[in-house]
């Protein structure tokens, strides 16, 4: 015996011009799919918000009505399920999906439930999660209220009375839950929004606000009727300070030391015989002929710590978002020319329903869109990563600094340290916002050419061989640029250090007149900056050159082949333009990839001038003795003189006599 899920059959498709889906449809996969996105993403939610407790919200009009809302909404599930028994009890038929979807509705709501007192107690005070959970459990509610219309004004001798009242409360209270989920909760007690007389709003936004960075209009209006000052300025969130970024750097940087430190020591155990008289005797009356040497053998090659595991550790997780976002987006940039390619196909068809050219644009509209919020968020996620390892690379060299040793301050100059706070640490900050470009450009590369495959055959092959002839050009232009970087930081190096000796002596070098030699001594330390910067740009040139090219080339070669290998191949309207929009996003990749290369190249330099120096030995806090005062006795002094403030006309002062004069050790008088 054969059991069906679903009373009827799933073939109501594509191919009519009243567009509906089966009730089949309706009551599993539209039911299912909010369910499953909640409970596939609740697991790693609990654990987020175990680890970011961020304070403790009291129960406001806002949180109780999300929480009896979700509660009527479990209890019209638990309705449902109670009436498919019933019906069963008394010998009416019906499918197993009414019995089988409320359950798992109705425990998916007293989950959502749960959730929303768990934020509450986390200090959540817009969840993004939930929202896209009541956003899609209502576009799903959407297309069944509107079938149910349906249903009701063509067959109303099919409509279930019951089942209909509780769905039109359950889409009615769907529409306030989606509603109260777009408005943001009161800010935590003791958090920094209620101690700062002016804190950041993007904390306490709602998440439609942060997506679409609407939390941000009141400074920009402000900045628009008026200049703005600095009491305007927002203050940093607390996870964006210096003292809570430094020493997350400065925790992972020691890891890594620690690591090296403690790697094994050989000691190695040598007999050497000596000759000696006899005469020579221990306490023992033994002759002392042979000794033991201990040799400690350290290993022949040291390693040094890593600065990119611990900036790793230190910013990797939060930057692994950014990641997540990239991912998304790229592959929304190939979900348009797909799109495209449909549209083009609809107008060609006179036979295809009127609503499947509304349905393809306005899924391009909303998946243009959608890409366009995703690729905002993830450049405001690498800036603020980029702001972030800034802060924490300036203050770890600060710190370093204050407690090296005298030999290694002789080995780093003043202007290697400007250098480190100021020109390295930018190079780090500029190379994050395009640093997921390694793995990017060619995903991107690879899946374009894919879809120009399936679109254009063999020909791509054509484009493949010229971006491929690029590579090696523009990877001796890499090596080249590296090794002019290096020379150009050595230059700017001692120029900033002349620079500093010439301010700090400025009075003997006006004393002897030497300012015309250490004139020349300064610019010709600038020539030869310039002559290596005149170099690289030239090199940067030609690279950029190669690559802003190379998408026309690789269009111009493809298309030339497509047409002239075989005469039955012919650029339609689909072809050309959806190989044209396929080939727009190619060129994205290929012209970011040199500058990213460029930057990786910098940054490496910066990265091997950072460890040199967060590696230097440090002085040694147990030789300070640090004595602490157990009691502070007074003193008593007495027949104490003291001198009052001179008259100006008086030429001697007169000396004031004090009998008694009490003192205590480390305090002012």
């Amino acid at each position: 015996m054969t059991i069906s899920l679903c009373s009827q059959d799933w073939n109501r498709t594509w191919h009519t011009h009243n567009p509906d889906l089966t009730r089949c449809f309706q009551n599993t996969l539209l039911v299912w799919i909010p369910c499953v996105y909640l409970w596939l993403f609740a697991p790693f939610y609990f654990f987020y918000l175990k680890s970011h407790d961020c304070g403790y919200i009291c129960m406001t009009h806002l949180n109780k009505a999300k929480t009896v809302i979700g509660f009527l909404l479990w209890i019209i599930c638990w309705a449902d399920v109670f009436y498919s028994f019933w019906e069963r009890g008394h010998g009416v038929a019906s499918a197993p999906v009414y019995l089988v979807s409320p359950t798992m509705l109705g425990i998916t709501m007293l989950l959502a439930t749960l959730l929303i007192q768990y934020e509450r107690i986390k200090g959540v005070q817009s969840s993004g999660i939930m929202l896209n959970f009541w956003l899609v459990a209502t576009v799903c509610a959407t297309v069944t209220f509107r079938s149910k219309i349906l249903q009701a004004v063509n067959e109303p001798a099919t409509v279930n009375v019951f089942r209909y009242t509780t769905f039109y409360i359950y889409y009615a209270l769907l529409l306030i839950s989606l509603i109260l989920s777009c408005l943001s909760d009161q800010p935590p007690l003791f958090s920094q929004a209620v101690k700062d007389s002016n804190p950041c709003p993007e904390a306490g936004a709602c998440f439609l606000s942060k997506i679409s960075f609407w939390w941000i209009t009141g400074m920009m209006m402000q900045g628009y009727k008026r200049p703005l000052e600095e009491k305007d300025l927002w203050s940093l969130n607390e996870e964006d300070r210096s003292r809570a970024v430094v020493p997350q750097l400065v925790r992972c940087w020691d890891h890594e030391c620690n690591k090296v430190k403690s790697q094994p020591v050989r000691v190695k155990t040598a007999c050497v015989k000596e000759r000696r008289p006899k005469a020579y005797f221990c306490a023992d009356r033994r002759p002392i002929e042979e000794s033991e040497i201990l040799i400690m053998k350290t290993p022949q090659k040291s390693g040094s710590p890593s600065l990119f595991l611990a900036l790793c550790r230190t910013f990797g997780p939060y930057f692994l978002v950014s990641s997540f976002y990239k991912i998304i987006h790229d592959i929304l940039m190939f979900v348009g020319p797909e799109i495209l390619r449909l549209l083009i196909q609809f107008v060609n068809d006179s036979s295809a329903p009127s609503w499947h050219g509304y349905f393809y644009t306005a899924l391009l509209f909303i998946c243009t869109c959608v890409q366009t919020l995703i690729l905002q968020k993830y450049f405001h996620v690498c800036f603020v990563t980029g702001m972030r390892l800034r802060t924490a690379i300036i203050g770890a060299v600060y710190r370093k600094a204050l407690v090296i040793t005298n030999a290694a301050r002789r080995t780093s100059t003043v202007g290697e340290i400007v250098n480190l706070m100021s020109v390295d640490a930018q190079r780090f900050m500029d190379l994050i916002t395009y640093i997921n470009m390694i793995w990017s450009a060619p995903l991107q590369v690879i899946l374009a050419l894919y879809f120009l495959w399936q679109n254009l055959g063999p020909s791509v092959l054509a484009g493949v061989a010229v971006m491929v002839l690029m590579v090696p050009v523009n990877a001796v232009i890499a090596m080249k640029t590296k090794t002019y970087q290096v020379a150009q930081m050595k230059s700017k190096d001692n120029r900033i250090k002349l620079m500093n000796e010439v301010l700090n002596g400025i009075k003997v070098l006006k004393l002897y007149a030497w300012e015309l030699a250490f004139r020349d001594k300064v610019s010709a330390i600038r020539e030869s900056e310039l002559r290596v910067l005149k170099k690289a740009a030239y090199l940067g040139a030609i690279s950029t050159f190669t690559w802003v090219c190379s998408p026309f080339l690789v269009a111009l070669s493809t298309f030339a082949v497509y047409v002239l290998v075989d005469e039955h191949n012919v650029l339609d309207a689909q072809k050309a333009f959806v190989s044209l929009a396929l080939f727009n996003i190619l060129r994205f990749p290929l012209n970011m990839l040199p500058m990213v290369i460029s930057s990786m190249v910098q940054a490496s330099v910066s990265m091997k001038r950072l460890r040199v120096f967060l590696s230097h030995e440090e002085l040694d806090e147990d030789s300070v003795d640090r004595k602490a005062v157990t009691g502070c006795k007074s003193h008593d002094y007495y027949n104490v003189s003291k001198w009052p403030k001179c008259h100006r006309f008086l030429s001697v002062c007169q000396c004031e006599q004090i009998n008694t004069l009490n003192l205590t050790p480390s305090v002012l008088i």
